[in-house]
């Protein structure tokens, strides 16, 4: 197992949502607002991957850019689901958010192309 994924397992998340939380997550927090963290990097992902990511050559349609880049920022917003209120300001939501659609845009190519693969160890 390597570093990354022993990171992981130790913040308990996927490889592919801890990408996300390490772009979400700010020094000097809360436990409680990293765990947040944690479920809006799983939920985000989530919502993004059966729905939106799924239309085929997503990256090339305006359209469906735009709609991911409010699809995130939407999420990140959103008071039950979204970033810790009052621990982001307004342009840190911002810049987290065009973080994330960044990492979107270069990792998930279109539907068939995820760059994450479960992978199973044998203990």
């Amino acid at each position: 197992m390597d570093e990354e994924e022993q990171r992981a397992m130790r913040e308990g998340l996927a490889e592919e949502s801890l990408a996300l939380f390490d772009l979400l997550v700010k020094p000097n927090l809360s436990k409680k607002d990293r765990d947040r963290i944690k479920l809006v990097a799983e939920g985000l992902l989530e919502i993004l991957k059966t729905e939106k990511l799924r239309v085929d050559s997503w990256r090339d349609k305006e359209f469906t850019r735009s709609a991911v880049k409010t699809e995130i920022r939407n999420f990140l917003w959103d008071d039950k689901k979204g970033l810790p209120f009052g621990v982001y300001s307004e342009e840190e939501v911002k810049m987290k958010a065009d973080l994330v659609f960044g990492h979107i845009y270069q990792q998930y190519r279109d539907a068939s192309h995820y760059p994450y693969v479960v992978k199973f160890h044998h203990i």
